[in-house]
């Protein structure tokens, strides 16, 4: 079983978890630090932050439930069913009181756990989140997998539209092979989100909600609004960032902004 400290770079981890075979990097040593990726990426989406998390931090990087190489349940994707996963996984490793950072869903299933399983983490920091959809988000969702009225996905729509994200997720997967991940994980983004102040004020954790102030997805207001539901959180916004690529441009600001919210939250 591994343990809440760690001392070596591994790629290649594996452990069973709520039903679901995790595969898992970790980097460095010191208090858990786990990161969490966006919908339909994989763990090495946090390659440009990892070499300065690892610095200070044991560095969990897991592929979410169905994606990259992690196997996945027969539950239907939800932020609720993934945020079980996760705490089954930290529970498995017997990460004790872990930081949490999540971008995206990664974020989403991060702020679901502050909500069901509030003792769990130390502090949570959840960039490009929200508590309900924006035009933007489902414009994007739209234009990315079509109308949620249908379950297919087009995958000549995404390669139109989002020709980067289309290259990356042949790369982690083989030339449309990712089609079904995304059929999967379309009835999640097509769901309406149905958060409550009641489901805030159960975050027990420091939280920290950081988003940049292009992001075409989650509107700066909507960041605002939910810092002040959650009851103990602070807000950061990045300039010229989006919800894509600017936040892997904008490493050393999101870094920065990220490393100083853990650092005053430590032991």
């Amino acid at each position: 079983m591994a343990t809440s400290r760690g001392t070596a770079d591994q790629i290649g981890h594996v452990v069973d978890a709520n039903g679901v075979t995790f595969h898992y990097q970790t980097h460095g040593s010191g208090d858990p630090l786990l990161l969490l990726h966006a919908g339909s990426l994989n763990g090495d989406m946090w390659q440009p932050y990892l070499s300065n998390f690892a610095e200070g931090y044991h560095v969990i990087a897991p592929d979410l439930p169905g994606h990259g190489r992690s196997g996945r349940s027969q539950h239907p994707f939800s932020y609720r069913q993934l945020a079980d996963d996760i705490a089954a996984f930290i529970t498995v490793l017997d990460l004790h009181k872990p930081f949490i950072v999540g971008f995206s869903d990664g974020g989403q299933i991060a702020l679901e756990i502050g909500m069901r399983y509030p003792a769990l983490p130390r502090a949570l920091a959840i960039g490009g989140v929200l508590f309900k959809h924006s035009s933007g988000y489902d414009a994007f969702v739209r234009g990315a997998v079509g109308d949620g009225e249908s379950p297919e996905v087009d995958t000549e729509l995404l390669a139109g539209s989002h020709p980067d994200w289309a290259a990356w997720l042949d790369q982690i997967y083989g030339p449309r092979r990712w089609k079904p991940l995304l059929v999967a994980l379309k009835k999640m983004w097509t769901t309406a989100l149905t958060y409550t102040p009641e489901d805030f004020a159960q975050v027990a954790a420091p939280v920290l909600v950081f988003v940049g102030d292009r992001d075409e997805l989650v509107p700066v207001e909507q960041a605002v609004e939910m810092h002040r539901l959650l009851p103990n959180a602070e807000l950061a916004v990045v300039p010229n960032a989006d919800h894509g690529e600017f936040f892997f441009a904008k490493v050393p600001a999101f870094q920065s902004i990220i490393l100083d919210f853990l650092l005053r939250h430590a032991d």
